[in-house]
């Protein structure tokens, strides 16, 4: 229920932002009455994303508008393909246009990017997983994107998951430390939360991996040969996770040390979008 709360709060947001107080545009030369149709071009190869968001921000914008589907989400779509055609008020439409646009863009080059990664780590058992480093607002839909594109979401937030990264070890003077009261505040607040702790060194991973109620072990900036290491040292007891300016031409080679995941920025933060475009129909 919170994450449908977050998106119809998202869209509305996004559609007040656009529209203020009317598309004069439209309201200056298209009559009131006219109804029409429209269809969304695919331009380029591409993981299709966003069109049961595309759905959701039609009907809200008016909720006679129809659509009929023809190319899903998570589905593979080349240039010259038809994802949808929608049908209805042509003032509605044209409203509702560019917001679809710029989450369909956005969130199909995200899908796009995360297949390539899951692509390279086919046959293996590692799994490409996002970050927080998403676009302020637009995390779900991001995430969403990730999932589309076949990678794993990681934490939503900071309310999720423990996750004790090098800054708060350093402010609470050492991992050993930072774990000690990680566990004093789980048993004080009574919360249940997946715990994390981010090494960066193999004195590191001895130091947690003997702590039974850390659940993951994260290898921060890690070179491959000394992931491999780490992934012996750990020996199935936590699962792992590598982590750090880790690119297509290496994340095979990191996944192939054995780590159950391995995350990656860039599928979120450094993103082409995927060219669509919405055009009539007659």
């Amino acid at each position: 229920m919170t994450k449908i709360n977050n998106l119809n709060s998202f869209i509305r947001n996004a559609i007040d932002e656009d529209v203020g107080d009317g598309d004069h545009t439209s309201l200056s030369c298209i009559p009131d009455s006219l109804e029409g149709s429209a269809k969304l071009n695919v331009k380029e190869d591409a993981i299709l994303a966003g069109v049961n968001i595309a759905s959701v921000v039609f009907h809200e914008i008016d909720e006679k508008l129809q659509m009929d589907i023809i190319k899903s989400d998570g589905q593979k779509v080349s240039k010259g393909d038809v994802a949808f055609e929608v049908r209805g008020k042509v003032l509605s439409i044209l409203k509702a246009e560019r917001l679809v646009l710029n989450i369909m863009q956005r969130m199909s080059g995200i899908a796009t990017q995360t297949r390539r990664y899951a692509d390279r780590l086919e046959g293996l058992k590692t799994k490409v997983l996002d970050t927080r480093k998403t676009t302020p607002g637009m995390r779900l839909l991001e995430k969403e994107a990730v999932r589309l594109g076949g990678g794993v979401n990681h934490r939503m937030g900071l309310y999720d998951m423990i996750l004790l990264k090098d800054n708060h070890i350093d402010f609470s003077g050492g991992i050993l430390n930072a774990v000690n009261r990680a566990a004093d505040y789980l048993e004080k607040t009574g919360r249940e939360l997946p715990v994390e702790v981010e090494a960066r060194s193999l004195e590191d991973v001895r130091a947690v991996i003997g702590i039974p109620f850390v659940q993951r072990v994260m290898f921060d900036n890690f070179s491959v040969e000394m992931t491999a290491k780490a992934v012996q040292l750990v020996g199935g007891i936590k699962e792992t996770e590598s982590s750090g300016g880790i690119t297509l031409d290496t994340v095979r080679s990191y996944a192939e040390c054995g780590v159950d995941f391995v995350s990656v920025g860039a599928l979120t933060h450094n993103v082409k979008g995927i060219d669509l475009s919405l055009k009539a129909t007659f």
